[in-house]
C-alpha cells in the first residue's frame, strides 16, 4: 500500500496553532475597533456605544492636516516606487547577466533586512549631509526609496510565472523590443503593477518611523500624530482615527485585489 506524503496541514495541532497565531494578531485590531465606538471619555472604561470620537477627530483641524499629509506622501511615493521597480524586476528576471548583478539585487533589497529604524536614521543623515530641506518633499523621497523593494516584489513574482515563450513568440512575429514590452509584457504584468503600488501606497501610509525621523515640522503625517496623541494617553479619539486608518488600508489592499482578479482573469482570457 502506498503512502500518501506527509501534510502537516493534516497534523490536529496545525489548526490549533493557526487559529490561536490569527487571534494574538487581529485580537488588538479588534479591542481597538470596539472602543472607538466607546461613549466613555476613559478610552478602556466601556459605558455606552457613541460614534461621537470619529466626529469629533473628523473635526479635528491637525488630524485632518495629517491625513492629508499622508495621503500625499503615500500618493506620490506608491507610484513612482512601482515605476522605478518595474525596469529593475525586468532586469532581474529577464535581463541577460551583467558584473554586479547579484550585488544590485542585494543592494535593492537592503531596506527589507535592515532594520527600519537603521533605514530612517541613515535617510536623516543622508538629508541633513547633503542640506535637503523640502518640507513634506523629505518624507516623500524617502518612502519612495523605502518602498520600491517592495513593490519589486509582486512584479518579479509575476515575471518567474510569466513563460518566456510568449515574448519570444512575438519577436518571432517581428514585433520590435517596444512592442513586446508595451502589448505583451506590460499588459500580463499590469495585475502585479497594481499589488506593487498598493502594498506601497499602504506601507507608506502606515509608516511611522521613517516619517518621524525626516518630516521637519508642518510635515507632520498621520502615524505620526497618533503617537503624539497616544504620548498623553490612549484616548478615544485616538481609537477612531486609527480606526479610520485601518479601514482605508484595508480598503486600499481590497480594491487591488478585485482589480489584480480581474486583470488576471482578462490576461488568461486573451
Amino acid at each position: 500500500m502506498k503512502k500518501r506524503p506527509f501534510d502537516w496541514r493534516r497534523m490536529p495541532e496545525a489548526k490549533a496553532i493557526s487559529m490561536l497565531s490569527l487571534l494574538f494578531l487581529y485580537a488588538p485590531l479588534l479591542v481597538l475597533v470596539v472602543y472607538a465606538f466607546n461613549a466613555n471619555r476613559v478610552a478602556m472604561i466601556w459605558s455606552g456605544f457613541s460614534v461621537q470620537w470619529f466626529a469629533k477627530a473628523i473635526g479635528n483641524d491637525d488630524l485632518r492636516r495629517a491625513t492629508l499629509n499622508s495621503l500625499i506622501v503615500a500618493g506620490i511615493a506608491a507610484p513612482i516606487s512601482t515605476i522605478l521597480a518595474i525596469p529593475a524586476a525586468l532586469a532581474f528576471e529577464r535581463g541577460k547577466f551583467f558584473p554586479g548583478r547579484a550585488t544590485g539585487e542585494a543592494f535593492v533589497s537592503l531596506p527589507l533586512i535592515a532594520p527600519e529604524i537603521v533605514t530612517a536614521i541613515a535617510t536623516l543623515i543622508f538629508f541633513e549631509t547633503i542640506g535637503l530641506k523640502a518640507g513634506l518633499g523629505n518624507v516623500v523621497i524617502a518612502h519612495i526609496v523605502f518602498c520600491i523593494p517592495l513593490a519589486i516584489l509582486p512584479i518579479r513574482a509575476r515575471l518567474r510565472d510569466m513563460p518566456r515563450t510568449i515574448e519570444d513568440a512575438a519577436l518571432d512575429l517581428y514585433a520590435s523590443p517596444w512592442e513586446v514590452l508595451t502589448r505583451i509584457t506590460l499588459p500580463l504584468l499590469m495585475p502585479s503593477i497594481v499589488a506593487g503600488i498598493t502594498l506601497a501606497f499602504v506601507v507608506s501610509l502606515d509608516d511611522f518611523l521613517i516619517s518621524m525621523m525626516v518630516s521637519p515640522a508642518g510635515a507632520t503625517t498621520l502615524p505620526v500624530y497618533l503617537y503624539g496623541m497616544l504620548r498623553v494617553g490612549i484616548t478615544p479619539e485616538a481609537n477612531a482615527a486609527a480606526t479610520i486608518l485601518l479601514l482605508v488600508s484595508i480598503a486600499a489592499v481590497s480594491f487591488a485585489f478585485t482589480l489584480a482578479a480581474k486583470g488576471a482573469a482578462h490576461s488568461e482570457h486573451h
